[in-house]
């Protein structure tokens, strides 16, 4: 289903769940509490900035080695 065209700068749920590691359930949660906000796409297919998803992944790292 993502088969659209992605704008430079962004990444697909599919995308962004790999990076950080969790399911779609989980993106899902991780949005629903405010730690990420989708950039663009549509409620079905949403878009997120990938320096917002860079930054959500360093500090979930820096959390974990300290």
């Amino acid at each position: 289903m993502e088969s659209q065209m992605i704008r430079p700068g962004h990444l697909t749920a599919h995308q962004t769940a790999q990076l950080l590691g969790v399911e779609l359930t989980g993106l899902r949660s991780i949005v629903h509490r405010g730690q990420l906000t989708r950039a663009a796409g549509s409620p079905r297919q949403p878009w997120y900035a990938a320096k917002d998803v860079a930054a959500l992944v360093a500090k979930r790292a820096a959390r974990s080695s300290a």
